[in-house]
């Protein structure tokens, strides 16, 4: 893979065009979610990264593409809302829940001697609290709109134009974007300390992990399902 500063990608649309990609940028800690907007140049220029060794990386990953997740460009605006709300969605009504417990404990038994899990605590509750209103707007609002665009007939509910919903769910997006990094910083990259409990050890494996899946969450809604959403209004004059 070779960089045309011209026509570049967006870091966004290389996951788009190989989920596999996605492992790269998370190892060099690169936002293609929510900053999934910028270029690899420009991004590799603002982190002080070496875009060719970023690239040969890129390469690298192409040969397991037959292993990679669906190609969700090819999808239709019905079958990535589905698929949204079935796993990314499913996920975080499971997993925040059992994650709030689960820190409740770790602060109990090690707040005093780890304060920084006070401040985990508290970040975690924020953005456990935005994430659970976020998804129901998406369910309740915004998916519902896209599979009626799938169907090319608005129903008497159809209240575009998406521009203004979808503002707001990106916005929001960032908002949990930034809770992430401070989880991330507050706990040294999900280091356990070397006193920590097989809970406490838990703990930042499923923070991790949850960091994890909202990435693949909201690059598939800010760089696949809302511009393809938008894109569809206007073609069929809705907007």
């Amino acid at each position: 893979m070779t960089l045309d500063i011209l026509n570049e990608p967006t870091i966004g649309q290389l996951v788009a065009q190989r989920p596999g990609h996605a492992r790269v940028f998370e190892k060099y800690g690169i936002d293609y979610c929510c900053g999934g907007g910028k270029t690899l140049s420009q991004v590799c220029r603002d982190l002080g990264l070496d875009a060719q060794q970023i690239l040969f990386e890129l390469d690298q990953q192409e040969p397991q593409s037959s292993s990679d997740e669906r190609d969700w460009t090819q999808a239709t605006l019905t079958e990535l809302a589905d698929h949204i709300e079935q796993v990314h969605h499913q996920y975080l009504k499971d997993e925040l829940p059992r994650i709030e417990a689960l820190l409740r404990k770790v602060v109990s038994v090690h707040g005093n001697s780890h304060p920084e899990l006070l401040e985990i605590h508290k970040q975690f509750s924020e953005l456990k609290e935005e994430m659970e209103s976020h998804i129901l707007q998406e369910e309740q609002v915004l998916f519902p709109l896209c599979r009626q665009l799938d169907q090319q007939y608005p129903d008497d509910f159809y209240y575009g134009p998406l521009e203004q919903p979808i503002s707001v769910m990106v916005r929001e997006h960032e908002d949990a974007g930034q809770a992430l990094e401070q989880l991330r910083r507050l706990s040294n990259n999900y280091t356990p300390p070397p006193d920590a409990c097989n809970s406490f050890r838990r703990l930042y494996e499923n923070l991790s992990r949850l960091e994890r899946d909202l990435h693949q969450h909201v690059h598939k809604e800010n760089n696949i399902l809302f511009p393809r959403a938008i894109e569809a209004e206007a073609r069929l004059g809705w907007a």
